[in-house]
């Protein structure tokens, strides 16, 4: 996962600037927002006096939309779009983005990134990591469980439960005899892979277990978030909104619930709400993935051109945080 404390310095305010016109946005003020991870951000202020939030996507690193940087915008432009669609269709939680005077929600700066304007909303947000209290769990859980009911609108992403990252991973593991040269990250990395081969290989392999079981099962699929974690969620006069819509996509509902769900009175009271009881087995397969698909993602990192930032940093620490996490699994 990939923090954007830093601005990227080949993104400038005026060719930012001329890409806003598209939504009518005269952009009196522009500042880079260090939050989040994934995307960079800014917050915007129109020569009318309204405010937006900027979100640029790096296509170059936006796997789990596409593997290339054409093909992830066509897979951001679908997810944004659903996003904006559910919207439309009456469901407030979602913080969707806006249409520009075309009616699109995506527009490309560059070759390398993409741009989605979204309205500036005052609010609390959650920090990443941070635990749900009971009560707000189960406001949490009534949200997924609404979007679950609904019917899936339009071109929704389906995307696989495959870890996106997954086939540079296996390169990796498979190139631990030779240097990595991508900075000053690349040679730790290979030596905290080395040790940790054999760990992330049978978690590979309970990762395919896992999901050859739950297709088996053949699935009823629903219209997922994708990542409902504390850091995607805002409070707003009592209850929650959902942020980043950029994971959207048509899966099984554990792929949200695994993220809030706590024990059996929460995947209760989802049952009550949707009359589908969550599969622990899916539980599992989602909860995997999700440690799998980091490392994948940390891996990519450090193998390509980088310095030493406090984002490689904190990079760094996460990726030793989640092959901790995964070697746990193992001894379990």
């Amino acid at each position: 996962m990939r923090a954007m404390e830093q601005r990227p310095t080949d993104l400038h305010d005026d060719a930012l600037r001329e890409c806003l016109a598209d939504w009518g946005i005269d952009a009196a003020t522009l500042a880079y927002a260090p939050v989040g991870f994934g995307d960079h951000h800014w917050t915007a202020v129109g020569s009318d006096g309204r405010r937006w939030f900027v979100t640029v996507a790096d296509l170059a690193h936006k796997w789990h939309c596409g593997a290339t940087p054409p093909d992830a915008y066509q897979g951001l432009r679908r997810a944004m779009d659903t996003a904006a669609a559910l919207r439309e269709a009456g469901l407030e939680f979602v913080v969707a983005p806006v249409r520009t005077a075309g009616g699109g929600t995506v527009r490309p700066l560059g070759e390398r990134y993409a741009v989605s304007v979204f309205p500036f909303l005052d609010g609390s947000a959650g920090a990443f990591g941070e635990r749900l209290g009971d009560a707000d769990r189960r406001l949490v859980i009534d949200v997924l469980a609404e979007l679950h009911r609904q019917p899936p609108p339009g071109e929704v992403p389906v995307p696989s439960p495959q870890p996106s990252a997954r086939a540079g991973l296996e390169r990796a593991l498979a190139e631990l005899g030779e240097p990595w040269h991508g900075g000053p990250f690349a040679e730790r990395s290979r030596a905290l892979f080395a040790d940790r081969a054999e760990v992330l290989r049978r978690s590979l392999a309970a990762f395919d277990r896992l999901a050859a079981d739950v297709a088996a099962d053949g699935p009823v699929l629903v219209v997922t978030h994708g990542e409902p974690h504390s850091a995607n969620l805002l409070r707003q006069d009592g209850g929650f909104r959902l942020l980043d819509w950029d994971t959207v996509g048509l899966a099984v509902p554990e792929r949200d619930l695994w993220q809030v769900a706590e024990g059996s009175d929460d995947l209760a009271r989802y049952a009550e709400a949707t009359g589908r009881r969550p599969d622990p087995l899916a539980l599992e397969l989602y909860r995997r993935r999700w440690a799998l698909e980091d490392v994948a993602e940390y891996a990519a990192w450090f193998r390509a051109p980088h310095g030493r930032t406090p984002d490689t940093e904190l990079a760094w620490n996460g990726l030793v945080d989640t092959l901790d996490r995964l070697g746990e699994d193992d001894q379990g």
